[in-house]
């Protein structure tokens, strides 16, 4: 078997986090978030990792922290797994957007994979910046692996596995710490279980 376990951070330090625009803001953990992973750790606490791969932003970082503890696994940090980079938005609220800049709210929700905010990226930009580094991570590894990263990356990888169009992506849940697992022993990449989402304590 060679499985991939795609994994979402956990809850960010932020309030009304639908709210705003956060990206490639570098935001830590909540204690809720913390909570969360630990949550989820003792859930793996058996499952084998081959390597643990992770997003550079401190959300992903101290996910993938928590969850590499009491392993021998080491952690590769890949800037590439970045969320989306949102320009000139990153760290605005939706209301601050739509008031400060009405023309380009209504472009992005006319085309929402190909738009690019004001010196950002657009989706279809964040999946070719993330659908390679997938791909040689699958290569690489020789049995399961685990990657932390955000709900606009794994949805990503999950419109590549499904052949889905990135205009679609948001028809794909991601939760905080919800688990999607891939089996990759095969040429063509298989969802097994998508949005696992951890138990309720």
């Amino acid at each position: 078997m060679k499985m991939i376990y795609l994994l979402r951070h956990g809850e960010t330090d932020i309030r009304e986090k639908k709210k705003y625009f956060i990206g490639q803001t570098d935001l830590p953990l909540s204690i809720e978030g913390i909570r969360q992973a630990y949550c989820r750790q003792r859930e793996l606490s058996d499952a084998v990792f081959d390597r643990i791969y992770c997003s550079d932003l401190r959300r992903a970082c101290e996910t993938a922290q928590i969850l590499a503890e009491n392993r021998q696994t080491s952690i590769h940090t890949n800037p590439g797994l970045r969320e989306i980079y949102l320009g000139e938005w990153e760290g605005l609220s939706m209301s601050q957007v739509r008031t400060d800049f009405p023309q380009e709210w209504r472009k992005r929700g006319e085309n929402m994979a190909e738009y690019r905010p004001p010196g950002g990226e657009s989706f279809e930009d964040l999946y070719a910046r993330v659908i390679p580094i997938f791909e040689d991570i699958v290569h690489k590894s020789g049995d399961n692996c685990l990657i932390v990263a955000h709900a606009g990356v794994n949805r990503m990888i999950l419109c590549r596995i499904l052949e889905m169009p990135v205009a679609n992506l948001f028809r794909l849940r991601q939760d905080y710490l919800g688990m999607n697992i891939i089996d990759c022993k095969d040429s063509i990449p298989k969802l097994v279980s998508m949005n696992i989402r951890i138990p309720e304590q």
